[in-house]
């Protein structure tokens, strides 16, 4: 993961070299290029705060230049900073982005461009969240979503304290990668602090990232509904509050179907109603870098034992079929 320091390396010292290189004249990059793009991406200008066709859009996918198509950054990497342009704390890779020192307009900026063709993509700052710190402020107009590129899915689930689900799915097989962070809310970029006051509107939630290849989005869900109480309404134990209500976003008019009908399917197990809120996928905020694979680095605090272990306990003995072969 790259952080400030090597941003700072790079724009100093040189870029790793990329996989490969497109290089074009001007009049060339003209034909390929609309007018704005053109002149932001070949020109270095800057679009409007807020005007982008990436400031509010968080599907699945990996961004690419838009002038040569290598991919940039991954849409799991973006977040919400309140800039007015698309956000992202990494780039797919150390060497797509080429990094430059930028002294216009009377400041002292690092400059990043597509490291493939030397396409203006915008700056990076050190004002990022953790644990990377960064924050690639990008202009729309320099780039294009490969909605093809991504492999992988991804499933947001609110289950009670963020620690616990992220424990269960880090262990789920076909499973990537397991953030915790907070969705659902009204305020951009909430602490847990503001998170746990109950004020904001969030869930304490987490972001699976998964291979439908091998677990089917179907089968998560079953795993979720099993794993904690669905059927109590802002609490998950000692847990009380709005922080802690079963939540699950979707993305997709397909993805609400199947989220319906595996609510029903599960309701069979329980003898309250299941009151898990359904709604659509906004946005996702990763919650700290303290909160991050928590029961992994703590097994032996208390809560852990005392509250989280259970939870595995029950996952290995009703999917022991869909636990990753490392945990079997």
């Amino acid at each position: 993961m790259l952080n400030w320091i090597d941003v700072v390396k790079f724009a100093n010292n040189g870029t790793p070299a990329p996989d490969r290189r497109v290089e074009k004249t001007e009049d060339e990059w003209r034909e390929l290029l609309t007018p704005e793009q053109f002149q932001i991406a070949r020109l270095k200008g800057t679009e409007r705060a807020g005007s982008g066709e990436f400031c509010e859009r968080h599907e699945p996918g990996l961004y690419g230049c838009v002038c040569c198509g290598t991919p940039l950054f991954d849409s799991r990497e973006k977040f919400e900073s309140g800039s007015g342009w698309p956000s992202f704390t990494q780039p797919v890779k150390e060497n797509a982005i080429k990094y430059e020192k930028d002294t216009s307009y009377g400041m002292v900026r690092v400059e990043v461009m597509c490291n493939t063709c030397d396409a203006h993509q915008g700056h990076v700052f050190p004002d990022g969240p953790a644990p990377s710190g960064l924050r690639y402020c990008i202009n729309s107009a320099s780039m294009q979503l490969l909605e093809d590129g991504n492999k992988e899915s991804a499933a947001i689930f609110g289950g009670g304290c963020f620690w616990c689900t992220e424990a269960v799915f880090q262990r789920v097989q076909g499973v990537s990668k397991v953030e915790s962070g907070y969705s659902g809310g009204q305020i951009k970029n909430p602490t847990y602090r503001e998170v746990c006051s109950g004020r904001t509107g969030h869930a304490e939630v987490i972001r699976v990232s998964y291979d439908s290849n091998k677990i089917s989005y179907a089968d998560l869900l079953r795993i979720f509904f099993a794993t904690h109480d669905p059927t109590t309404l802002n609490r998950q134990g000692y847990d009380q509050g709005t922080q802690y209500r079963s939540l699950v976003f979707y993305s997709s008019p397909e993805e609400e179907r199947i989220i319906q009908e595996i609510k029903m399917e599960m309701q069979e197990f329980y003898d309250n109603p299941i009151v898990t809120e359904i709604a659509p996928f906004e946005v996702f905020y990763v919650a700290e870098v303290d909160h991050q694979n928590y029961y992994n680095e703590n097994t032996s605090q208390p809560y852990c034992q005392a509250i989280i272990e259970p939870k595995l306990n029950k996952f290995r003995s009703l999917f022991k079929e869909k636990m990753s072969a490392d945990q079997i």
